[in-house]
């Protein structure tokens, strides 16, 4: 890859803040007066200019040290920034004001903390503090907890919050979505209770500084004359009030850097918005922008591949990745039968690059769309012993599945006192930490299980009527699961329990971010379990994970989400799970329409450049979800990248032989009237140019579009679910009432045809 031998030569007296860059990055550099706006691509250097910048700044007499601000989104990045511009202008570094948006409003906010309420001495409460404080609000108000979860309030409070919304200002429309219409009043109590308190929570920081600001002129002036130049660091991520807090404090000198790429906007789920870079020219009118497209990290085909993939977004400011580098290798695709086959290969070829290659294991890094997907291929890896690191909790040891292996513990071994601690009042059923000590105690006294004390317990007047009650509720129902063990398979019985204890209901009434992301998870453990003859077997496959080696002096393959991999990069780098519905995530779509669609495209985006030299992306034709086989197309994304960049490998490629890949053409491909786009029609211009190995067109679809000729009415089988009647129709997917199974959507493909209507 290009190293510092490729870039410009300097002369002897360039200082050091203006050595190695190219054209774009010194004309960035040297801009000093004015906003600018730095559309810096995937490993054009960002981090340089920035610091470059900086010390350009104050060693030219621009900007005193203590008139900057330099804002990031981390504290690690904020670190990096300041030892870097140290190393070039030494210790006048310290003067500058280097900070998170939270570490730097907190500074601003102790300065004037009377003026919102406050002593300058607050507290910053943390989230168990806080969900314990909006709870207390609304027992206050007779709120039933149980239907109306605390996390659900506290995170909808935190939405208004980060759009800057004080509780006078959120609107009918917003209050009217929470705890029947109270969800202003509710905010405003929690506000009232933190000013008593003299706390404020995180979201308070940016929104009491907006009030400093907005109410108290001569606040905002003085900053105007303290802070001369303001640099931002990933502007795309910005939310409202950031945004707000930014324009406010540039309002008098319009001296405004913001550095960013709008391709890897991928946080708008947690608020995020892309439009504060998009329509940053519009609101500095006088703004100077300048793209940085030279890529020092991916090869050519790699960043030729994700060019192209992210020009079909359409909102977007535009910008090509290229290098001078070689072409090095395309971009590998590859299908599989189904979902078990393609992480057997993603292994296969980890190990062969290990091994044949000398590429270390720390240098590959699986990245999947969401985080229950992860659990294929760790089980994979554990089996052939190649050392992995989740980034984020491993699957095992998330706390949902936790949980429930809680249950599936202690109804095999009534005698796991360790599993009887952890489920007995989770969900809460009003067995506090006072009734759980009085059962430990008992259970010490009589030398037994806590769950067999328990179960004594209920016969005498140990506990108050209401505890008592509570707690036979529980121990019959681990009494009756214990019963259907050996009658029922073990996967119906691990439904049963989390449905019966009101486990998955806790979880469905959260209505927080990543509450959704829970229920996958415990829906993906059901279909983990499966392949295990029986619970026992599948409780000693859970041990050994769990008590895996922690240490490899090898390296590890690292194993995340998209989302985490932000920022990263890697040698090689694996985009498994790549099925319409998956990736772009069907939900997203859904919820936000086509805004949604382009953030899963600058996830793809993300994910294809965070490699250096090589990638492979795959997508299986069926898998099991959450329990259930499912029929799969391949993501539209693969219909949007290049040939040119593209290598779909065969049998005696990624799969090395453990599985036979499947090709284009195996599948039905939508049509653009389906609704999926242009996309789709170059994917079948791929495949009738000979891109693939020609089959026949499966029964049922059109040989040429893959439409379905099925009629609302006709009567079908699938292989898992049965007889059935369709009774929608959408391009190629049929909407099956399953005489059994119930409604669920299938690919025309995959069901036959028992007779017509």
């Amino acid at each position: 890859m290009q190293t510092e031998s490729f870039l410009p030569k300097d002369a002897p007296d360039t200082p050091p803040w203006l050595q190695g860059l190219n054209a774009p990055q010194k004309k960035a550099v040297e801009h000093c007066d004015g906003p600018l706006l730095v559309l810096s691509g995937a490993g054009t250097g960002k981090t340089r200019v920035l610091t470059c910048r900086l010390a350009n700044l104050i060693s030219t007499g621009k900007a005193k040290p203590w008139n900057i601000l330099a804002v990031t989104f981390t504290n690690k990045a904020a670190r990096e920034m300041k030892d870097r511009v140290a190393n070039m202008i030494g210790p006048m570094v310290e003067q500058v004001w280097f900070g998170t948006f939270h570490a730097l409003a907190a500074r601003i906010l102790r300065r004037h903390a009377e003026a919102v309420g406050l002593k300058a001495n607050f507290t910053i409460l943390d989230t168990d503090d806080q969900l314990r404080l909006i709870k207390q609000v609304m027992e206050a108000n007779h709120i039933d907890v149980k239907r109306n979860p605390p996390r659900m309030v506290l995170a909808m409070i935190s939405r208004w919050k980060d759009k800057g919304l004080t509780p006078d200002k959120v609107s009918l429309a917003d209050a009217s979505n929470l705890v029947e219409g109270s969800g202003a009043d509710l905010y405003a109590q929690y506000q009232q209770r933190l000013l008593e308190l003299n706390a404020c929570d995180f979201g308070d920081l940016l929104l009491h500084n907006l009030t400093l600001f907005n109410q108290y002129p001569d606040i905002l002036t003085d900053y105007h004359q303290r802070i001369t130049h303001v640099m931002v660091d990933e502007y795309q991520d910005t939310n409202v009030a950031q945004y707000l807090w930014i324009s406010l404090l540039v309002q008098k000198s319009r001296n405004l850097c913001c550095v960013g790429d709008d391709d890897q906007s991928i946080y708008g789920w947690r608020g995020a918005e892309v439009a504060n870079m998009l329509r940053f020219a519009e609101i500095y009118s006088e703004a100077e922008t300048i793209r940085l497209e030279e890529n020092y990290r991916s090869t050519g085909h790699i960043l030729g591949a994700a060019s192209v993939l992210i020009s079909h977004n359409e909102t977007r400011l535009g910008k090509t990745l290229y290098t001078d580098d070689q072409h090095g290798e395309k971009v590998r695709v590859n299908g599989f039968w189904d979902g078990a086959s393609e992480a057997r290969a993603v292994a296969d070829r980890i190990e062969s690059l290990a091994r044949h290659e000398n590429v270390p294991l720390d240098s590959m890094a699986v990245l999947v769309r969401a985080g229950y997907q992860t659990r294929e291929f760790e089980d994979v890896f554990i089996r052939l012993g190649i050392p992995y690191r989740v980034i984020g909790a491993k699957f095992y040891e998330r706390q949902e599945i936790r949980d429930a292996i809680a249950y599936l513990r202690l109804i095999v071994q009534p005698a796991d006192d360790l599993a009887f601690e952890r489920i007995v009042n989770t969900p809460a059923r009003g067995l506090g930490a006072k009734t759980i000590a009085t059962i430990r105690n008992a259970a010490r006294q009589q030398g037994l299980p806590m769950l067999a004390a328990a179960e004594n317990m209920l016969s005498d007047t140990t506990l108050k009527p209401a505890a008592r009650k509570h707690l036979a509720e529980f121990v019959n129902m681990v009494i009756t699961w214990r019963g259907q063990l050996e009658h029922i398979p073990h996967t119906e019985l691990v439904m049963t329990v989390l449905d019966e204890s009101g486990y998955t209901t806790m979880w469905q009434k959260e209505k927080t971010p990543d509450a959704e992301g829970r229920l996958e998870n415990l829906k993906e453990l059901v279909t983990a379990m499966d392949s295990f003859e029986d619970l026992p077997g599948f409780l000693e496959h859970i041990s050994l994970v769990m008590d895996g080696d922690n240490t490899n002096a090898g390296g590890e393959v690292m194993l995340m989400t998209l989302h985490a991999a932000k920022g990263l990069e890697f040698d090689v780098v694996f985009l498994p799970c790549w099925e319409e519905g998956a990736f772009p995530s069907q939900r997203t779509m859904d919820e936000k329409g086509a805004s949604g669609l382009e953030e899963e495209r600058r996830l793809a985006y993300v994910g294809i450049t965070r490699a250096r030299k090589q990638i492979f992306i795959s997508y299986a034709a069926s898998r099991r979800v959450h329990g259930l086989w499912q029929s799969g197309i391949p993501s539209r994304f693969l219909a949007e990248l290049p040939d040119e960049h593209l290598i779909e490998e065969t049998e005696h490629g990624m799969a090395s032989g453990t599985a036979k890949p499947v090709t284009f053409d195996h599948m039905p491909i939508p049509t653009a009237a389906s609704g999926y786009g242009p996309g789709w029609a170059r994917l079948q211009e791929r495949r009738q140019r000979g891109f693939t190995p020609s089959r026949a067109p499966v029964e049922g679809t059109s040989a040429l579009t893959g439409q379905s000729d099925y009629a609302i009415g006709d009567r079908v089988f699938h292989q898992k679910f049965g007889n059935g009647n369709v009774i929608a129709i959408e391009g190629d997917r049929l909407t099956i009432a399953f005489d059994k199974a119930g409604d669920k959507k299938v690919v025309a493909g995959f069901v036959e045809r028992v007779h017509k209507s």
